[in-house]
């Protein structure tokens, strides 16, 4: 952890003071090389509205039967207790537990037949579209925000590309996905790192910032310090990234969504910040945080809500969690929609896998990774559909497989990327594409 220390007594709408807010977590700051931006800079064009994406990761892999793709003709111990509601576009019906989603359908596009993944407890076949355990390249898979962060680079020297909003969690495979060979200088910013022992900039406080020399200075001693960890790749990037975030005020502002309207934060509703499980906590505040992260300039803004391993108590479990997930994303989706953000911005919340068709002993439904379901909206994309259908019992995709490499390459479209020449180098030097030949959904474009 790295801490930069100032002397305002200023505080965030959590209780986190300024002087904390003020921490780089461990050299994650997303951006690149000075060259790079200058030419990020040259090629963006006065005026012209960047694209963003929000991502929702769902840790423990919701149940698809019990939201999107409900099963009324199967057996009972299958279709469950939820019933299916009409939604904004006629046809359409989802789970009982999810109205405020239901009513903005026509905003919004579910895939009920994700496939892909792996019986593996992590975000990494979200983040990156390859399973944990796959065989890797030289440095590992980056994950999307990575990509973007190092192909695009940051829209302004102040503000991250790529910030994870998601916490540091019990089971660490769901904080898994990392910016592999596209190196650290392309990790997400973590506005409150990980709770690691903080490694200080000696004599450097805020007031001294602007004193470029004195700063470089620092960080060489920092370079020094950290060269036996093998941090000395991307630091040139930390460095541009860190001195356009420390000062300015933009990503402090952004991170404050008390400085929104009380109509606004009353949409989005109070969270919970109990851990759930052995993953996240339901922060609803995190979504109106993301939207104005997006809206500040931040090009990838990352967040986890709850824990959905519900092995027990299934119901139960959804008739907690579903209302608050529902609440949330609807506010997230008809805020974008009011503010015109809905064509700049792309929504996607998933998991990764699916649960059994049938419930258990316990009440609950187990790890399911054969099929699996997601929500996407925004983004200027063909909303007001479904993808894809699984069989009667809910246990195998029978229309349309969509694997997630599709929902990223949908998604680095959204942003501007052909994901068909695309490439990147792993660290042997050997190109890599960003998707495996997977192609954006032509349903949506």
């Amino acid at each position: 952890m790295l801490s930069i220390y100032g002397n305002s007594s200023g505080r965030f709408c959590d209780g986190v003071s300024r002087r904390n807010f003020l921490r780089i977590g461990g050299l994650g700051m997303g951006g690149l090389a000075l060259p790079e931006l200058l030419r990020a800079s040259e090629t963006s064009g006065g005026g012209k509205r960047e694209k963003s994406i929000i991502m929702i990761y769902l840790p423990g892999g919701p149940p698809h039967q019990d939201m999107y793709d409900l099963k009324v003709n199967a057996p009972r111990e299958i279709r469950g207790q939820f019933k299916p509601i009409r939604t904004s576009v006629p046809g359409i019906h989802i789970c009982e537990m999810l109205p405020r989603i239901a009513s903005q359908m026509h905003r919004m596009t579910p895939i009920r037949s994700i496939v892909g993944a792996r019986d593996e407890h992590s975000n990494h076949i979200c983040f990156t579209g390859h399973t944990l355990n796959s065989q890797k390249p030289p440095g590992g898979w980056p994950t999307f925000g990575a990509v973007i962060s190092k192909l695009q680079g940051a829209q302004d020297p102040a503000l991250p590309p790529f910030v994870g909003l998601e916490p540091r969690m019990k089971h660490r495979p769901y904080n898994a996905a990392s910016p592999g060979f596209c190196g650290v200088a392309h990790k997400s910013f973590r506005p409150e790192g990980d709770g690691k022992a903080d490694m200080t900039l000696e004599g450097i406080s805020l007031s001294r910032l602007r004193d470029r020399v004195g700063l470089l200075q620092s960080f060489d001693r920092f370079r020094r310090d950290v060269d036996q960890a093998g941090l000395m790749e991307g630091m040139d990037a930390f460095n541009q990234q860190a001195f356009g975030i420390l000062t300015s005020s933009r990503l402090a502002d952004a991170l404050d969504y008390t400085k929104e309207d009380k109509r606004t934060i009353e949409m989005y509703g109070k969270g919970d910040r109990a851990i759930r499980g052995d993953a996240a906590p339901r922060i609803l505040e995190q979504f109106i945080v993301a939207r104005r992260l997006v809206e500040a300039g931040v090009r990838v803004v990352t967040v986890a809500f709850s824990f959905w391993d519900w092995h027990g108590d299934n119901y139960g479990n959804a008739r907690s969690d579903m209302p608050m997930f529902d609440q949330g994303v609807s506010a997230l989706v008809q805020d974008l929609h009011d503010r015109g953000l809905d064509r700049d911005v792309a929504v996607v919340a998933w998991g990764e896998f699916g649960r059994t068709p049938k419930i258990n002993n316990n009440g609950g439904r187990d790890h399911w990774p054969r099929v699996s379901c997601g929500i996407m909206a925004g983004g200027d994309l063909k909303h007001g559909q479904v993808i894809g259908a699984t069989d009667r019992l809910g246990g195998e995709a029978s229309e349309r497989p969509v694997h997630f490499m599709e929902v990223l390459a949908t998604l680095y479209h959204h942003v501007g990327i052909d994901v068909e020449p695309a490439m990147l180098t792993d660290l042997s030097g050997r190109p890599q594409y960003l998707t495996d030949g997977f192609r954006p959904l032509p349903e949506l474009i």
